[in-house]
């Protein structure tokens, strides 16, 4: 039987929501070691911002990240998947657009997101991916 995203994926994604400045997201991702957090209006998914979104949207265009809200900095157009669909769906869409993230929605919901090194760790745990995914914090 194929391997759904639910058991790879990761639960409870840290969210903010839609209208607070950039830097929020940043102390964020800070907080809880991560490199991307979802944008939400109410429940509803509005975007995902990553660390990488905010060098290049914000700080690389010489916005003040306090001055910069979370909407100018994410990515709105979003390619997700539910927790329903095969891990081999969400592999194809990651090459296809070329993402190294996909929020997991059921409706417009976020239930988690999962990434290049979650299914590094999965498929492929002896990699340099793999093993880096796998390895604890730095920070």
């Amino acid at each position: 039987m194929a391997q759904q995203v639910r058991e790879i994926m990761t639960s409870d994604p840290v969210t903010v929501v839609r209208s607070p400045r950039s830097a929020r997201s940043l102390h964020r991702m800070r907080e809880e070691n991560i490199g991307a957090v979802l944008v939400a209006e109410g429940d509803q998914l509005r975007g995902l911002v990553t660390d990488r979104d905010l060098v290049v949207r914000v700080l690389a265009e010489g916005k003040d990240p306090g001055d910069t809200t979370v909407q100018e900095a994410c990515s709105p157009d979003l390619v997700t998947v539910t927790p329903d669909d095969e891990v081999d769906r969400a592999i194809q869409l990651m090459r296809e657009h070329s993402l190294r993230r996909l929020p997991v929605v059921e409706g417009d919901t976020a239930v988690g997101i999962v990434s290049l090194g979650d299914l590094a760790i999965e498929r492929d745990p002896d990699s340099a991916l793999g093993d880096v995914s796998a390895a604890k914090s730095n920070q």
